[in-house]
């Protein structure tokens, strides 16, 4: 089936339909490149943007960050914020137009679970499912802690990176050495801070982009040298584990990442992610399975 699209140009790029699904009064460039537009009964047309493009397609998060935002318009409830996100690629999508299918499985008194399926050209892209809850009084249990690294400002800033989407971001690196800079650790563990090039306010879904934005720590690891094929994402699940928005962060303050792979074996691999603020809190944790290619 093929889908089309009508957008507008303006100056400061394309804007979609008056009725796209953002999250931004004056929208930025993710915002743009993450709209949704509802067409009706679960349907949502979106558009796969070249500028999120890693070496052989869309970043995995970029494509989360899109079924959210049709997952969280489906759902009409923001007192149910996204707990958890697992989102199956199954092919690359092409940069055109594509068309996100949502279907709320249950909806009970405290958690909608609802599934989404991302097609392009009749042809199944990427399948998710998600939970989003109302937030509960409970005790609490605090045992996780931040990496100790140094601040923002003293970790220069990632440039000279050919790859699109390294220009939607800036990184610092302050986890483990620069990938491909020649210097490697036995450990697979990198990490930094990390926030959008054109900040915006913390919402789901750039929180879950922020969990796939990161070059693989498998690239940190003196074990396998000559990793030239890329290690292209399976299956990506993304726990949200704070009130969003969070509560005193800046649009403009950068998150700390740190990502980690422990086994890497019949060409598959793990990596296990923690996101946090610069304040020592725990905004999520992810893990995805990835295969690894070799150049």
């Amino acid at each position: 089936m093929k889908i089309n699209v009508v957008f507008k140009r303006s100056p400061s790029g394309i804007t979609g339909r008056t009725s796209a699904v953002s999250s931004a009064a004056v929208p930025s460039r993710f915002d743009r490149d993450t709209e949704a537009h509802p067409l009706g009964s679960g349907a949502y047309e979106v558009r796969i943007d070249p500028g999120w493009w890693v070496v052989r397609g869309p970043n995995g998060g970029y494509v989360a960050a899109l079924l959210v935002r049709a997952l969280e318009h489906a759902v009409g409830d923001p007192s149910r914020v996204l707990r958890s996100l697992t989102v199956h690629y199954l092919r690359p999508p092409a940069a055109a137009s594509a068309r996100i299918e949502v279907r709320i499985e249950r909806a009970g008194r405290s958690v909608t679970t609802a599934s989404a399926r991302l097609l392009q050209a009749g042809e199944l892209q990427a399948l998710a499912l998600s939970a989003f809850a109302v937030p509960r009084e409970s005790p609490e249990l605090h045992h996780a802690q931040p990496p100790e690294v140094a601040p923002p400002e003293a970790c220069p800033p990632r440039d000279g990176s050919p790859i699109p989407i390294h220009e939607r971001y800036e990184q610092r690196f302050a986890i483990g050495p620069l990938p491909f800079a020649g210097s490697r650790t036995r450990e697979a563990r990198t990490g930094g801070w990390l926030r959008l090039a054109e900040p915006r306010p913390l919402d789901a879904a750039l929180l879950v982009a922020y969990a796939d934005a990161w070059p693989p720590s498998l690239f940190a690891s003196s074990e396998l040298p000559g990793l030239a094929g890329g290690v292209p994402t399976l299956d990506l699940s993304v726990h949200v584990r704070t009130p969003l928005p969070v509560p005193g962060l800046r649009p403009d303050e950068p998150v700390l990442v740190s990502f980690q792979t422990r086994e890497v074996s019949q060409g598959v691999l793990e990596e296990d992610g923690e996101i946090w603020s610069r304040d020592g809190r725990l905004l999520a944790h992810s893990r995805q399975l990835a295969i690894l290619l070799r150049g």
